[in-house]
């Protein structure tokens, strides 16, 4: 047996495979591009590690794509035969290896509350942590991340290996809550003590953005930005924040720069850059900002994952993008698939049938049932995401009470909305008006 430089007890014998591997988890705690070369090599030189084989296995299913679960299967089917092989690894590698398998059966939760338990006397640990702050963050339950950040904290100090990196995942956790000037304290001693914790960093742009400190957010962003551009795709979603602020004051051709040049520079279809996209030329739309083809050039990706629904949270903003095409078949097909999953078991299958449907429903103007508007923003948290992400549905539900004229709704709407954001341009824009897009009317 063997304590790695993460705390993590392996049984690991091979130094090529264990340097590889501390390497791989250090960039996924900083958000590195070479993270999955890293993890590569250790399992090149190591096929038999078993907490790469863990950490395999949890990225490809928190990347929430259809195909990507058979590879996810295969990581943890080799971590049970290298844990068999090594009579039943260390006490970590179980873990690990047991909080995945629960995960790949679509069981987040337990899979968190796994980790939780067989690290309760080592709740600093930072793998076990981080993944389980990944899987509470997707699935939007801000109230267990910020539990097992401050069961984190009780043992935390500045000198434990990953130190600004748990904090950074505490500042988050805080942020989440509303708790603004601790979230902001916390974050900004992450980045101080860990200069690559990005995490940390865009902690601290919530912070700006719910507290409506425009001027202060971009200059907190442009001042991180050694951190962060040099990111994988996070590097996308911090852009993202940016462009938010910037759309705050009002410069919609700064906007329209970011997202050519930082926000969307690729085609890609991971649902976070897709989730970055669509929210910001939805709102763009809004404000009767002109965007342009930049719709289109969504519109093969979107129509590929109209029957994906591994994660609601991205299948709603597949759907919000399809809407914006205005292509109805498409959309229907969308909300078949999540009527379908809704009918199923595991945490996705819940999530569909107590929020993402109604909520799939009130956008498209299928089937939705009048005056369950402001409960379903009530239930929005669950889809996963943060405050700042999931505000894009609010603002669709607001419109979509706008549409009905449900004022009561849309008033209920509004007074959540604003208990953990400052008020904004965008709210008035929804709020002011009917829709006008011509591809929205198209679709009812």
């Amino acid at each position: 047996m063997a304590i790695d430089a993460y705390d993590l007890s392996t049984s690991a014998a091979n130094p090529a495979a264990t340097a590889a591997f501390e390497e791989a988890v250090h960039g996924l705690a900083a958000h590195r591009p070479s993270t999955g070369v890293a993890l590569g090599r250790a399992l090149v030189a190591d096929p038999d590690h078993v907490p790469a084989l863990a950490l395999k296995g949890f990225a490809n299913l928190i990347l929430a794509r259809e195909e990507l679960a058979a590879p996810a299967r295969d990581a943890l089917a080799a971590a049970q035969a290298a844990l068999a092989a090594k009579d039943g690894g260390t006490a970590d590698e179980r873990a690990l290896v047991e909080a995945l398998g629960l995960a790949a059966q679509d069981q987040f939760t337990q899979a968190a509350d796994c980790l939780d338990a067989r690290f309760a006397d080592r709740p600093a640990t930072f793998l076990p942590f981080k993944i389980a702050h990944a899987l509470r963050f997707m699935l939007g339950d801000a109230r267990g991340m910020l539990a097992a950040s401050q069961r984190m904290m009780v043992r935390w100090s500045a000198d434990r290996p990953a130190a600004g990196f748990l904090l950074g995942c505490h500042a988050f956790a805080v942020e989440e809550h509303g708790a603004y000037g601790a979230a902001e304290a916390y974050g900004r001693l992450a980045v101080s003590l860990q200069p690559e914790d990005a995490w940390g960093a865009h902690a601290v742009s919530h912070v700006h953005e719910m507290r409506g400190d425009t001027e202060a957010g971009i200059a907190w962003l442009e001042g991180s930005r050694a951190s962060w551009s040099r990111c994988n795709n996070f590097s996308f979603h911090m852009a993202w924040h940016l462009a938010l602020l910037h759309l705050e004051r009002g410069d919609h051709e700064h906007v329209l720069r970011l997202y050519d040049e930082e926000v969307r520079p690729q085609p890609t279809d991971d649902f976070r850059d897709m989730a970055n996209a669509v929210s910001l030329l939805w709102r763009l739309d809004r404000l009767g900002v002109d965007v342009g083809g930049r719709w289109t050039e969504m519109a093969e990706i979107a129509r590929k994952r109209r029957a994906d629904t591994s994660l609601v949270f991205a299948s709603l903003h597949t759907l919000i993008a399809l809407v914006a095409l205005g292509d109805r078949p498409a959309a229907a097909e969308l909300l078949m698939a999540l009527q379908v999953r809704a009918q199923g078991n595991g945490d996705q299958a819940r999530v569909a049938a107590e929020v993402g449907l109604p909520l799939a429903r009130a956008i498209t103007g299928m089937g939705a049932e009048r005056g369950s508007l402001d409960r379903i923003a009530a239930s929005v948290p669950r889809l996963g995401g943060s405050n700042a992400q999931r505000d894009l549905f609010v603002l669709a539900l607001a419109e979509a009470a706008v549409r009905r004229g449900d004022h009561g709704a849309v008033q209920a709407i509004r007074g959540a909305r604003r208990r953990l954001k400052a008020e904004d341009r965008l709210i008035e824009a929804v709020d002011g008006r009917t829709p006008s897009n011509a591809r929205l009317r198209a679709l009812r």
